[in-house]
């Protein structure tokens, strides 16, 4: 209801009639783990998931309990698991083995494991061979151990970072720079918004993945990098709404300076749940056909796509195209 009364993105009169349904919903969440999320998401938990003691083994197989329970009683042939939990600080994974065997065997020791809460999602949900969907910039399924997992137990996984905004205008706004040979001197992005991410972002930890994620766009898309600054801000009054004000600093024709100023403003959720919805069946469509591993052709809908290293949105939307094509 806070969409409807405190955003007023949702009318109020369809959430009513959806009561059933989200009662449903709300029934069927289950706790999950906040092994290695940080400080701030720890505080968020209730008190029974903070003082829960396990190893990651634990929690994934607790998981997957849930996942069992859920797919009996839903009657479902094919689950897709979507993270769209708060970003996690970036863990550090630079001596994880490479190997889903060897990383398997840190499982059980907490001490030697760096692996956040969304990487456990990700091994709980690929183990059972069901798709993971990673909708936010946390590691989740970005490590080879996890992409030969899936492969190993015929599933598929496609993320990391959902493409909604100011990132999403980058992507397409970049390519038009290079094209015509106008040098991007600096480019300055300020984002504001009031939800729960806004607040998990107010730590300097977290705030760190998600700005390095918007970041890192236009190196790859112009061949250099420009200065740029990125900042995310939370004020609480504005809800689920977000804006964001974009400071372009061009050179033209005999090295004249120019600028390109843009607002965006939109609301947080609704543009992220029919690219949501989107991804889930694609996702389910691209199990049908057996498909495995990284989904590449779904690097149109996020910032930092697994296996992909093409950067601009048009070619990105082709790839996906091809494969629809391909089906056919």
């Amino acid at each position: 209801m806070r969409l409807a009364t405190e955003s007023r993105a949702i009318d109020a009169d369809l959430i009513r009639a959806c009561g059933d349904d989200l009662e449903a919903i709300d029934q069927s969440i289950r706790p999950g783990t906040v092994i290695n999320v940080g400080g701030t998401i720890h505080s968020l938990a209730s008190s029974a998931v903070q003082q829960r003691s396990e190893t990651p083994r634990a929690a994934i197989r607790r998981v997957q309990d849930d996942l069992r329970e859920f797919c009996q009683r839903a009657k479902v042939d094919r689950l897709i698991v979507v993270n769209l939990a708060s970003t996690e600080p970036p863990p550090d994974v630079g001596d994880l083995p490479v190997g889903w065997t060897e990383l398997d065997s840190l499982l059980d020791l907490p001490e030697r494991c760096p692996l956040p809460a969304s990487s456990l999602y990700a091994i709980a949900a690929l183990d059972l061979g069901h798709a993971y969907v990673n909708f936010t910039p946390s590691l989740g399924a970005a490590l080879p151990a996890l992409v030969e997992l899936a492969e190993q137990r015929g599933t598929c996984l496609a993320g990391r970072d959902g493409k909604t905004g100011e990132t999403l205008l980058k992507s397409v706004l970049a390519p038009m720079f290079a094209q015509r040979n106008l040098h991007v001197m600096s480019w300055v992005g300020h984002n504001i918004f009031g939800n729960m991410d806004g607040v998990v972002l107010t730590d300097p930890a977290n705030k760190a993945a998600k700005v390095t994620s918007k970041d890192k766009l236009l190196g790859e898309i112009l061949g250099y990098t420009p200065q740029s600054l990125v900042t995310i801000e939370y004020i609480k009054s504005l809800g689920d709404w977000k804006t964001a004000w974009d400071h372009v600093h061009f050179q033209g024709f005999l090295g004249t300076p120019m600028t390109l100023q843009f607002t965006w403003q939109g609301c947080d959720s609704l543009l992220a749940a029919p690219l949501v919805i989107d991804l889930i069946r694609f996702t389910e469509r691209a199990g049908r056909a057996g498909q495995t591993g990284v989904l590449s052709f779904l690097a149109s809908f996020f910032k930092s796509p697994q296996g992909v290293c093409e950067p601009t949105f048009a070619r990105q939307y082709e790839m996906l195209l091809a494969w629809a094509q391909s089906l056919a």
